[in-house]
């Protein structure tokens, strides 16, 4: 290689380490934006100039606000990912079982409170997000659907419990339970506390 061949070389290996990381304060302004003020509130010129770059800059990153959501939400779920049932697929009790995932996902909302309220508050305005959290429910959906599996009830109880834990599952629920001024481990205690009456309320009535 040539000193003018290593010479080039390296000139483009530091534009493009200039771009990449252009790209990336783009990318967490954006997030720091759409935490604070809400997706829909947050237009690509405010970015920009939290970005400290020209809107000409940005829109060379990111074509449109689909391509600035996408990164973002890649960019957020990387450092927020949501609960591993590896923190609870090794207990054995189905009780308990249901207790650990509950108490990791009300951890995990608790934690990222901020940018989940003004989600599913902006929803309806931001198409982009609605397949963000179509994967969400999916996971919510899988984790309800194991855990319930785990009792090995069936007919009618079966179903409540599924319909049950999915319910307290749900970022809903626990914004709800939060209102109430519960923490987690109350949390818990009230849910475990539905799943246990559960069988009763399909006995037989004498």
């Amino acid at each position: 290689m040539t000193k003018r061949t290593k010479k080039r070389s390296y000139r483009l290996s530091a534009r493009a380490e200039s771009q990449a990381e252009t790209r990336q304060r783009i990318v967490e302004a954006a997030v720091a934006l759409h935490e604070k003020l809400g997706p829909a509130h947050t237009p690509m010129s405010a970015i920009a100039e939290r970005a400290g770059v020209q809107r000409l800059t940005l829109y060379r990153h990111f074509p449109d606000e689909a391509a600035m959501f996408a990164a973002c939400t890649a960019h957020w779920g990387a450092r927020h990912p949501l609960p591993d049932a590896g923190l609870w697929d090794g207990i054995k009790d189905p009780a308990a079982r249901a207790a650990a995932a509950l108490a990791a996902h009300f951890d995990y909302y608790a934690g990222t409170r901020g940018m989940w309220a003004v989600v599913y508050r902006d929803v309806g305005l931001v198409k982009p997000i609605q397949p963000v959290l179509a994967e969400v429910e999916e996971h919510l959906d899988a984790v309800a659907a194991s855990l319930a599996a785990a009792f090995r009830w069936k007919g009618a109880a079966a179903r409540q419990l599924g319909v049950t834990l999915r319910h307290a599952l749900a970022y809903s629920t626990w914004r709800s339970l939060e209102a109430g001024g519960l923490d987690t481990a109350a949390k818990v205690s009230l849910v475990s506390g539905w799943l246990a009456g559960l069988p009763a309320a399909f006995k037989p009535r004498s």
